[in-house]
This record gives C-alpha cells, sequence and structure tokens, in this order.
C-alpha cells in the first residue's frame, strides 16, 4: 500500500479531540442502532451487532456506553436510518466513496455533494470508483500490544481462515474476505490480542499521489468538510497521504 503506516493513521484519529472522540461515538452509536433493529439486541445471535461492538471497543467506547446503546436501540422508536453511499472524484482523479446512514436521504445528498463541489470534486454514479476497491475485513494490531509471537499471531489469524498477513513496523495487519472477518477477529479475540481497529473496510487496489499544493489543499477541505458531517459513517479514498500531512 502507500508509504505511510496504516497503524500511524489510526494511531493519529484516536488522538483526535473530545469532539472528534465524541463524534466517532456518535457514529458508532447509529450503527449499534440499525444493526439492533436488524438482527435483535442479544450479541450472541446477532453477528452484525458482534462486528459493530468490536468496532466500538477498537475505538475505545467503554462497555457501559456500549450496552447502554444497545439497550437503547433496543427500546426506542428511533428514527430509521437508511444507508446510502456515495461515489466520486477529488482532484487529479482521486477516488472517493462516501457511507452514511440518515434519516433524510435529501439533505445526506445535498451535503455531501456541496462538500464535493466546495474541493473542486464531484458526484459520480454509482460503480465510477468501486471497482477500485476491494471489500475486506480488516483488522490492525499495535505490536507494542501485542504479547504473543509474530508467527503464532499469523498462524492462528491463517487458520481462522484470514487471506493475508502483514507485518510492518509498528503494527501487524489481518486481512479478510468479509464473510470470515467474524470468525477472524473472534479467533483473535481468544487470544486476548487488542485490537486498534477491526472492521470490514474498503481498501484501494492502488493509490494516488497529490503533488500540487493547491490539490492537497482541496483534497483535505473534501474531507475535512464529510468528516463534519452528522450523516457520514465512513468516507474511503486512495490518496496516498504523506505522514507529516497527517499532523
Amino acid at each position: 500500500m502507500s508509504g505511510h503506516s496504516k497503524f500511524a493513521n489510526i494511531a493519529h484519529k484516536k488522538a483526535a479531540n473530545d469532539a472528534a472522540k465524541g463524534k466517532i461515538f456518535t457514529r458508532i452509536g447509529k450503527e449499534l442502532m440499525v444493526a439492533v433493529k436488524e438482527g435483535g439486541s442479544d450479541v450472541n445471535n446477532n453477528s452484525k451487532l458482534r462486528a459493530v461492538v468490536a468496532k466500538a471497543k477498537a475505538n475505545n467506547m467503554p462497555n457501559d456506553t456500549i450496552d447502554r446503546a444497545i439497550k437503547k436501540a433496543a427500546s426506542s422508536d428511533a428514527s430509521n436510518y437508511e444507508a446510502v453511499t456515495y461515489e466520486g472524484y477529488g482532484p487529479n482523479g482521486t477516488a472517493i466513496i462516501v457511507e452514511a446512514l440518515t434519516d433524510n436521504r435529501n439533505r445526506a445528498a445535498s451535503n455531501i455533494r456541496s462538500a464535493f463541489t466546495k474541493g473542486g470534486g464531484s458526484i459520480g454514479t454509482q460503480g465510477c470508483v468501486s471497482f477500485m476497491f476491494d471489500k475486506k475485513g480488516q483488522i490492525i494490531l499495535d505490536k507494542e500490544e501485542v504479547k504473543i509471537d509474530a508467527d503464532e499471531l499469523m498462524m492462528a489469524a491463517l487458520d481462522a481462515g484470514a487471506a493475508d498477513f502483514n507485518e510492518e513496523d509498528d503494527s501487524f495487519e489481518v486481512l479478510t474476505e468479509p464473510d470470515d472477518f467474524d470468525t477472524v477477529r473472534e479467533a483473535l479475540e481468544a487470544l486476548n490480542v487488542p485490537m486498534a481497529s477491526a472492521e470490514v473496510t474498503m481498501i484501494p487496489q492502488t493509490y494516488v499521489s497529490l503533488t500540487d499544493e493547491g490539490d492537497i489543499k482541496k483534497m483535505k477541505r473534501i474531507l475535512d468538510l464529510l468528516e463534519e458531517d452528522d450523516d457520514v459513517q465512513d468516507v474511503y479514498h486512495n490518496w496516498d497521504m504523506p505522514e507529516e500531512d497527517d499532523d
């Protein structure tokens, strides 16, 4: 992948201010609500809920906050959120996928289109860039937190059904097919391995570098506006972000 560390990017996001952390918790809370509405509040019998709970824990969401969110979702008549996906282009042909959970599709579409436009990008048709990404389960592990041997960790992941295991300077990355994600994650949880990140995500097949300062500013503008949007859950892109631009 790109020259920068996946783990460094995750650590950077987690080190954000309390307001940013609150936004992450709000987004995960919406995912918990949708998962409970679709499959019930019993984590043991709802694989989607188990996956969201794992994502919540990887983002340091307290257990009591998770429990409260699940109970609230099970007992509330909260707004029905609709999952919608938008695809488009940023500067220099960079590919961007936006996943939203919204109770107002028109509002979400308008705000997301505006974010692209203000950064010099454009919304495209469904499927215009998603073919450039692979949907994978991805688990990132902080090397400093992993207490077992790397070979033992790799064998445990592969035996559980992982498709690939990569070692970087500061982290391990486990990749799975989406259908195998839960099984592999649960196998690693059984080894008491803390996870910096655990989710099904969209991984670019290739990355695009931006060298023009204007293009970099425009791309950051798009990503910042999308990050601020309450309807937006996840943003995937193939910009090869230099590490120094993360600080």
